[in-house]
């Protein structure tokens, strides 16, 4: 089930639930091939695509939330998606990286841990993917921006994360990056402050409708 969230002149932001985990983990492995490698085959991309809709699957949650951006025929432009860490799954951080943020950041009960991660855009569409990105980034920090102490964790492109340090971010890098979905992809933190430089100025789009 999807619910409208934003509208605009050429597509709408919706927030999902599980059941579009399987068209989402698709779109994110293709559109990551496409952008990075510049091909797509079919027989290559399967097992990611299995590997990803697994993963999203196990780690779901009632504290995730799933946003999709769709054009005005319905296809998927851009997602993205954060949920709190319940402390027992293995993130992808510690999947991937060995990095456990009860053990790199804080082990204290009173910080919570979201992880924000599925971020992709069809840059061919030809709507601007930095609108699409603050867009879809402001929705998936609000929830971190709402819980007093709390931590964003997340394996981001490094090629976009110097595009989120330039729009306010403040990030913490846990770990030395490697390639992961084809592109060179670098463990990080950002704390609520840390999140504030973005959200105070792009906290507003969470709200058009």
């Amino acid at each position: 089930m999807e619910k409208l969230i934003a509208t605009f002149e050429d597509y709408s932001i919706f927030k999902a639930d599980a059941k579009c985990i399987n068209e989402l983990s698709q779109f994110i492995v293709v559109e990551n091939y496409k952008h990075h490698v510049g091909t797509v085959e079919a027989s290559q991309i399967a097992d990611d695509i299995a590997d990803v809709t697994k993963e999203e699957l196990a780690l779901y949650g009632d504290n995730t939330y799933i946003y999709i951006a769709r054009d005005n025929q319905g296809k998927i432009l851009g997602s993205i998606r954060s949920f709190l860490w319940n402390r027992q799954s293995v993130l992808p951080l510690e999947r991937i990286y060995g990095i456990n943020p009860l053990e790199a950041i804080h082990s204290d009960v009173k910080y919570n841990y979201w992880h924000v991660g599925r971020f992709a855009i069809d840059s061919t569409s030809g709507i601007s993917t930095f609108t699409l990105f603050k867009s879809l980034m402001a929705l998936a920090v609000q929830p971190i921006v709402g819980d007093s102490d709390s931590y964003l964790v997340a394996e981001i492109d490094c090629k976009l994360l110097k595009v989120m340090n330039a729009l306010g971010f403040e990030t913490n890098q846990l770990g030395d990056s490697l390639y992961y979905l084809t592109s060179e992809t670098a463990p990080i933190s950002s704390s609520k402050q840390g999140i504030m430089g973005f959200y105070s100025k792009y906290g507003y789009l969470c709200g058009v409708a």
